[in-house]
């Protein structure tokens, strides 16, 4: 029965991935109709023209491949910041009661700021280099991290870590054995969320206050009427987005098996 099971699941899971990519190739199909026909060449190119502009234009410019790498460096840095010290913060302020009542509406507070409004501030402190990119980028994707870990601690069962201290276990022991384990699912929606929202401050301040990187090029490209090139960054950026989010995934896939396969011992 678990082989009949397991063979059906099987099969179920490949016609999810043919649905999805017959869906994809019919999204581009219905888009180099559209490009070809109808759509104005100054605002939308068809895919196939946008294939053209990323292997002619944008990998041979070496100013652009130079922009793609700083762009993922910066994202690279803001993001581990953000994970780093989300999950420090979200630890401390979910540890008590008191900590939760007292700082976690701060936490929400400031995140509910648009950090658009605050570019100007990053700049004052941090200047046009790098170090403005990633600090915005951080300030972005801290703040679900600290939601996810506070939020995590709060749903661990009380008797869970009452059962671990009568035991002798240290706080770190229970952090570590008990509300680490019980969070896992909560942390890496928040990593996620943090993920997608590292990149967008990243991209934001390179688009109003930077001269290089991936959000510079767009802008000159979209002020240029140029959308072929710009189109070919945005798919570079949804590539380095899809890329991130896998390695969140896979990390999150390998420590719930390491989990399960603790409680099963």
């Amino acid at each position: 029965m678990a082989m009949i099971g397991r063979k059906r699941l099987d099969s179920y899971a490949s016609r999810v991935r043919w649905a999805r990519f017959a869906i994809v190739v019919a999204l581009v199909v219905v888009l180099e109709v559209y490009g070809r026909r109808f759509a104005d060449p100054a605002f939308l190119q068809p895919p196939s023209e946008v294939v053209r502009a990323w292997l002619f234009t944008v990998i041979p410019d070496a100013r652009i491949t130079s922009a793609l790498g700083l762009t993922v460096f910066q994202i690279a840095c803001a993001y581990v910041l953000s994970v780093v010290f989300g999950a420090i913060i979200g630890l401390a302020i979910g540890s008590t009661t008191l900590a939760r009542r007292g700082f976690f509406p701060l936490v929400l507070l400031l995140y509910a700021i648009p950090q658009v409004s605050l570019i100007p501030l990053f700049v004052l402190m941090f200047g046009l280099g790098p170090a403005a990119k990633i600090a915005f980028g951080f300030s972005h994707g801290i703040f679900p991290v600290i939601v996810a870990v506070v939020g995590g601690m709060s749903n661990v069962p009380a008797h869970f870590v009452r059962g671990a201290r009568s035991m002798g276990a240290s706080r770190l022991d229970i952090i570590r054995h008990v509300v680490f384990p019980n969070m896992v699912p909560s942390f890496f929606v928040g990593l996620r969320l943090a993920m997608t929202l590292t990149l967008l401050g990243v991209i934001l301040a390179e688009l109003y206050v930077s001269t290089a990187g991936i959000g510079y090029f767009t802008r000159v490209f979209a002020e240029n009427y140029n959308p072929a090139p710009l189109f070919a960054l945005i798919a570079s950026l949804a590539a380095i987005a899809l890329v991130f989010n896998e390695c969140v995934r896979v990390a999150e896939r390998r420590l719930s098996r390491m989990q399960r396969s603790m409680q099963g011992n």
